[in-house]
């Protein structure tokens, strides 16, 4: 998607942590920045704010690491629609 989905991924986490600044590379989940259960939020956040399904082999832990990896999930996901 590009900067601005990046953006808007990057707001969410933001949101949602107590870190005031946020590398779009940053495993926010190696870094403890928060819960593996955020990853929940991450997948509600990503299919009402880009209108995906999330399903099936798109719930790897592994997708929802950073905003990068987040951006690459909608990205694949809105390339197929």
């Amino acid at each position: 998607m590009g900067a601005d989905s990046k953006a808007r991924i990057r707001e969410f986490v933001l949101d949602n942590i107590t870190e005031t600044e946020l590398a779009d590379d940053d495993d926010i989940f190696e870094r403890g920045l928060v819960r593996s259960m955020f990853v929940m939020q991450l997948v509600v956040f990503v299919e009402q704010e880009f209108g995906v399904q999330v399903t099936g082999d798109d719930l790897r832990f592994d997708h929802f690491r950073s905003v990068d990896r987040v951006d690459e999930l909608v990205t694949r996901k809105l390339a197929a629609v």
